[in-house]
């Protein structure tokens, strides 16, 4: 029997429950993405066995994959609010979003994708510019944002195809971009130029931008944003003002995760 084994389990023990946490402990630093067959083999799980937990995950949005390979979503926030608070992310973010806001004077955000959604981690407000309040935890359709376009124009077609089968792209303002042909076609703009501005398409008035934060194996784990007023910024002043600020914020965030090691980063 090894270390730390209990002695027995009592009737209560269920262990398909113990079998689909193993799967999800099968994801770590050293392999964030998995394998079919490395799942099995970190588990100790046949290859069949192990596709049922994987693919039972996915379909609850724990898991995305492309087909080959298995990745964590942060649907895992929902295990408990525990892991989003103690998540290495914020914490390595939260000084340079000070820092970000007190040069800019404006509110500054991080956020993960949880499909459909974002759901912020970290946040810097300087004055409230939305009807709603925005905290650690509050969700907003991707397809909306500057850090949903960021994050999902890292998908692969196969995931982003997949984004598309479960959001609805409903018109929030006058401006919100639902046509999945110009939205993709917007998505592969922001890869390419690196950052994305979302103007006035999540609330009437609220022009956001978003960069990039990259984690220590340099996949897009997470989206810095600033948000400003239509009102008293205009779109060129964003470009202008703003990027160069956001992007250098998003550079040093995705250093200091690489800096503080894969553990840290994966936590992340």
């Amino acid at each position: 029997m090894d270390e730390g084994e209990p002695a027995e389990r009592g009737a209560h023990h269920v262990q398909s429950l113990e079998r689909g946490l193993a799967v999800i402990r099968a994801f770590s630093a050293e392999a964030p993405h998995p394998t079919l067959s490395e799942v099995a083999r970190a588990t100790g799980l046949t290859r069949a066995a192990a596709r049922r937990f994987l693919l039972t995950l996915v379909d609850l949005g724990y898991v995305r994959t492309d087909g080959k390979y298995f990745t964590l979503t942060a649907r895992v926030l929902d295990l408990g609010y525990a892991y989003l608070s103690s998540m290495s992310l914020s914490e390595v973010a939260q000084p340079h979003l000070e820092r970000l806001s007190a040069a800019v004077r404006e509110s500054s955000s991080v956020s993960v994708l949880e499909v459909p959604d974002i759901v912020y981690i970290a946040r810097v407000a300087v004055s409230r510019i939305m009807t709603v309040s925005i905290n650690v935890g509050t969700r907003f359709p991707a397809y909306a944002t500057s850090m949903g376009h960021v994050l999902l124009a890292d998908m692969s077609r196969a995931e982003l195809e997949a984004y598309f089968i479960v959001a609805d792209l409903d018109r929030l303002t006058d401006h919100t971009l639902t046509d999945r042909a110009l939205l993709k076609a917007e998505l592969a703009r922001v890869a390419e130029q690196g950052w994305a501005m979302v103007d006035q398409e999540l609330e009437e008035g609220l022009r956001s931008v978003a960069a990039p934060i990259h984690g220590a194996d340099g996949r897009v784990v997470a989206a810095v944003n600033l948000s400003t007023h239509a009102s008293r910024t205009t779109a060129e002043a964003v470009r202008a003002d703003l990027v160069p600020p956001l992007l250098a914020t998003a550079a040093a965030i995705s250093d200091d995760l690489s800096s503080a090691g894969p553990t840290k980063a994966a936590r992340g």
